[in-house]
């Protein structure tokens, strides 16, 4: 099976327990990353077409619509049915069904048109992604001129005993309590390994560089366990 195929059947079996898991992933604080990153991405008075890749439960494309400007929209976009049936139960308990339109779809071939979004955003997804180079070069053809992209991602920490520390949690103590709630230990075994498997910060600054982004940059949150990249299209 492929490995889109693999990662959708396994996100489809995890969805019912993976908001909870996901904050035992990130130790909770993944709430306060969130936030952080939408402030990147809402502009104060600016009405925008945001688009929010791998949306999964969504969690970030709420938060995003919370704070955005009125008459500005979000569009969640995501591979797994199953993620995205969660979603769509939160947005009808939230009354925010006219602020965010969900799609199933592949974030290498969106189907949108050229230059329709100002702002697209990945939290938590892009070391899922098949093929990264390929979806950051669609993602950047759907991005207005001046068009930001946004990425959140799940980072190994730079200081060594820290990073022993996380390494510990991450790969022995995590596919416990996630194969406990979840009933799926394989998917909490392949999460935690795809994080210690992406590029590091200046290979992915560089990759997005080639992909065609422009002013690449990047924030490390809570002592690199999280970072943030943002580029912007030409």
């Amino acid at each position: 099976m492929p490995k889109k195929e693999k990662i959708q059947e396994m996100f489809d079996g995890i969805a019912a327990d993976y908001d909870r898991l996901n904050h035992i992933m990130s130790l909770g604080i993944d709430r306060s990353w969130r936030r952080r990153a939408i402030r990147e991405i809402v502009r104060d008075g600016a009405v925008q077409e945001i688009l929010d890749i791998a949306c999964g439960t969504g969690d970030f494309s709420i938060g995003i619509a919370k704070r955005m400007s009125p008459g500005s929209h979000v569009t969640g976009l995501d591979i797994s049915e199953g993620m995205l049936a969660v979603m769509r139960r939160k947005l009808e308990a939230s009354g925010l069904e006219d602020r965010v339109g969900v799609m199933l779809g592949d974030s290498e071939a969106t189907g949108f048109a050229d230059a329709c979004f100002d702002c697209a955003a990945i939290a938590f997804g892009i070391r899922n992604f098949e093929h990264r180079e390929k979806a950051l070069r669609e993602i950047l053809r759907i991005l207005k001129p001046g068009g930001k992209l946004v990425i959140l991602e799940l980072s190994v920490p730079s200081n060594p005993v820290f990073r022993w520390c996380y390494k510990l949690y991450f790969t022995r103590i995590l596919p416990l309590i996630g194969g406990k709630v979840s009933g799926d230990r394989a998917a909490y075994r392949y999460l935690p390994a795809s994080v210690l498997q992406f590029p590091g910060k200046k290979e992915w600054m560089a990759t997005m560089a080639s992909c065609g982004y422009t002013e690449v940059r990047h924030k490390a949150f809570t002592l690199g366990i999280c970072r943030m990249y943002v580029g912007v299209k030409p």
